[in-house]
């Protein structure tokens, strides 16, 4: 599989890198970032991905997460896809919740997203085998983390794949679209109105329907403005009570939904991807 270089920069030692292809899976050109810390020739590194949130592309984590300085230390590659197709032929919608940048990671079944809007295939399976043919990662070594949708993302791809993935964390994910207005509007138009169609993408439903994952970090701000609403955090720590799940869900006073909370914190969440990347 062929992709080709945007550009290539230096980073603490190591190449953050922007890259595009043709894909498969949404019909659309998609570009994603890599940042590969330093290492020798041949040798494989672990890998953390990184799923965004509403508007955003692969660039928003690369220039706003700092998580570079980390992953070199940890030696853990860093890959931020885009979050939905773009291009000429695209459907979209006026609204920034929806359509273009606002994938939600589903196979959408509805016309007219349902042409292009293949996110949970392009996360799932093509990204990650055209990643292992072209850069040095250890696809043994795996674990996902994502911020808003994003984090719903991370939530649900490491649930509905609980061997891919060592560790998995989250900043202000949406844990139950099914519950919420970001939710509903998205699942209804890509997926139709049978809601028995979108318990896969809705991370408390999949752990009350007997999905599990062992090692699972969700940091969530008290002051974020959607967390009342939309991210509704108590029912994620409700679910994975009762599942008896592994998790530390750990609320930050004064924090918002901003990358600024999320640069704050996301040291500590590459260095607890390592700990368990490399045991």
């Amino acid at each position: 599989m062929t992709i080709e270089t945007v550009s290539e920069t230096k980073c603490f030692g190591g190449n953050q890198g922007v890259y595009k292809h043709e894909s498969t899976s949404t019909g659309t050109p998609m570009t994603f970032a890599v940042y590969q810390p330093e290492h020798r020739e041949g040798e494989k590194l672990p890998v953390l991905w990184w799923l965004s949130g509403l508007t955003c592309t692969h660039e928003n984590a690369m220039i706003k997460c700092h998580y570079h300085k980390a992953c070199a230390e940890h030696g853990v590659i860093f890959i931020c896809p885009d979050t939905s197709p773009r291009g000429e032929g695209v459907p979209d919608d006026e609204a920034y919740d929806f359509g273009q940048g606002a994938g939600f990671y589903v196979n959408a079944t509805q016309a007219p997203w349902s042409q292009h809007f293949q996110m949970r295939r392009y996360i799932e399976e093509e990204l990650p085998a055209l990643v292992a043919e072209n850069f040095d990662v250890d696809m043994d070594r795996q674990s996902i983390s994502g911020h808003s949708m994003g984090g719903h993302g991370a939530l649900t791809v490491s649930l509905r794949n609980p061997d891919r993935f060592r560790s998995t964390s989250a900043f202000s994910p949406i844990v139950s679209p099914m519950n919420c207005p970001w939710g509903e509007k998205a699942l209804s138009n890509y997926l139709g109105d049978d809601r028995d169609a979108w318990r896969e993408y809705d991370a408390c439903a999949l752990i009350e329907d007997g999905a599990r994952i062992d090692h699972l970090l969700v940091e969530q701000g008290r002051a974020d403005n959607f967390l009342d609403d939309e991210l509704k955090t108590w029912l994620l720590e409700d679910a994975v009570r009762e599942a008896g799940m592994n998790a530390k869900i750990v609320m930050q006073e004064g924090y918002d939904h901003s990358y600024f909370f999320v640069s704050t914190f996301i040291a500590e969440h590459v260095k607890w991807h390592a700990e368990r990347l490399k045991a």
